[in-house]
């Protein structure tokens, strides 16, 4: 955090300095080279880069600097009174013209994003709450990471709930991307929060997230997902076309839970034979259970190899569930070498001993 404020630090006072540093070093070259050249035209720069970052009143006072520079040049080069001289004074002050125009337009422009940003980000944190960190006997970790630059979410969702039926866990992935997955996303988790509350089951917390995306999708549109639900020695499962989760047990074993029967995904339920049935899976004190999207599995390096999720696993053995997850996602961005081209979620939970 701190190099990121000490870049940023850096960069502002470059911008800030650059106008004069071109005005100066067109002063020095022109002099060095004598009257044989003219230089004087290229003082433009000065208001020219001051409008890409300063202000407009800023931007008004570069261009003057750089036209009482231009006088004692011109003196130098003999064009002061000359048509030449007078036609480098018109350019100066016609590009400084320009410049605060731009410069103005600019500003327009970023406070404009500057709300659209603010909406977004209370958009978000409605949408994607942050996950309790503790939740009864489980320590929860959370990775997000966003395709879209600047972005807090797209298509990947999330949500960890403590109901008096025990916490429920949703991830899922919307199929499609921009805003029609983002509203997509919107409708799944409002859904599952409130039907989490009120359905005894999963499945029952599933048929009610069918029913919902049934009238909002289209006939091509889907959401896979992962329902599910810690009891006292163990977590249901209720996979609808989903990655499968990693197990990792406190002896060290990593398993994948596959479903042990095929679900469609999300808005496809018409096509298949009926619902899915969870799947109970051992979960003690101890154990680890990641929870992730396809973003992460099918992320590929600059030689276009998937990113190891299995073999990566170890970075996980951390006593802070959170700590491991950061790791892993370091080395998921490390191993793409770029942004990624899906977004990626992941969820770590952590059995303790029960209190």
């Amino acid at each position: 955090m701190r190099s990121r404020l000490n870049v940023r630090l850096t960069s502002h006072a470059i911008l800030q300095a650059l106008p004069f540093a071109a005005i100066a070093a067109v002063t020095m070259i022109d002099l060095m080279v004598g009257t044989t050249l003219g230089f004087l035209p290229l003082l433009t720069l000065g208001p020219t880069f001051a409008s890409v970052y300063g202000s407009v009143r800023r931007t008004f006072a570069v261009g003057v600097v750089a036209m009482l520079v231009c006088l004692p040049l011109s003196l130098y080069n003999d064009v002061l009174g000359r048509w030449q001289g007078s036609v480098t004074l018109a350019t100066i002050a016609a590009v400084t013209g320009a410049s605060m125009l731009a410069a103005r337009l600019r500003l327009g422009r970023e406070r404009e994003l500057a709300n659209v940003r603010r909406v977004a980000e209370a958009a978000q944190r409605v949408l994607l709450r942050p996950v309790p960190r503790r939740a009864g006997d489980l320590d929860i970790a959370l990775s997000y990471t966003s395709a879209v630059a600047e972005a807090r979410i797209g298509g990947d969702l999330y949500e960890v709930v403590t109901t008096p039926y025990g916490v429920r866990l949703l991830i899922g992935d919307v199929q499609g991307k921009g805003l029609e997955a983002v509203e997509t996303a919107a409708w799944v988790l409002g859904a599952f929060r409130e039907a989490a509350y009120d359905e005894p089951g999963l499945a029952a917390v599933s048929a009610r997230l069918e029913a919902t995306l049934a009238r909002q999708l289209g006939e091509e549109e889907f959401v896979t997902a992962i329902l599910a639900e810690v009891d006292d020695n163990g977590i249901h499962l209720l996979n609808h076309g989903h990655p499968p989760p990693l197990l990792l047990g406190r002896d060290g074993r990593v398993q994948k839970v596959e479903p042990t029967e095929e679900g469609l995904a999300l808005g496809l339920a018409a096509l298949g034979p009926g619902e899915p049935r969870p799947q109970r899976v051992p979960f003690v004190a101890g154990d680890q259970l990641l929870l992730y999207t396809d973003g992460v599995i099918e992320a590929r390096d600059s030689g276009g190899a998937f990113y190891p999720l299995d073999e990566r696993v170890p970075l996980l053995l951390s006593r802070d569930p959170q700590v491991g997850l950061d790791a892993l996602r370091a080395d998921l961005v490390e191993h793409v070498g770029g942004p990624l081209l899906d977004d990626a979620a992941m969820l770590l939970l952590h059995r303790q001993q029960a209190a």
